[in-house]
């Protein structure tokens, strides 16, 4: 297996951070409703590491799909995104079915990467 690229390593850690301070956020916010139970923390903690997960597995799917041949880095990319939004799937079903996990605890942080990659420009050095 190859080394990991170090900027896939740095996107995932910038990642990782908003995905924790979106986490703390979305607790507050059930707090503050009265409706914060465990099952709330559960559910967070899965989706939300599974957010990451999703993160990082695409940034070496690109690393590797740089390496091959045009066919060959559509192919990876394809079967990436599939066996991503395959776990993607499962963990919103374990949320939805498993008594231990709140239904929107768990759906909700899936959508942080995406709130975190809108914010990068305004964090970007370079511009």
């Amino acid at each position: 297996m190859s080394k990991v690229d170090p900027m896939v390593l740095k996107e995932t850690k910038y990642i990782a951070c908003w995905v924790l301070i979106l986490s703390v956020l979305l607790q507050a916010v059930f707090l503050v409703i009265g409706a914060w139970d465990y099952t709330v923390l559960l559910g967070n903690l899965l989706s939300g590491s599974v957010c990451v997960l999703n993160f990082f597995l695409m940034g070496t799917t690109v690393q590797k799909a740089l390496q091959k041949d045009k066919d060959g880095a559509k192919t990876t990319i394809k079967a990436s995104q599939l066996y991503r939004m395959l776990m993607l799937t499962v963990t919103v079903v374990l949320g939805a079915t498993l008594p231990c996990f709140q239904l929107w605890a768990t759906v909700i942080p899936l959508f942080f990467s995406r709130i975190a990659v809108s914010f990068r420009p305004l964090f970007d050095k370079k511009q």
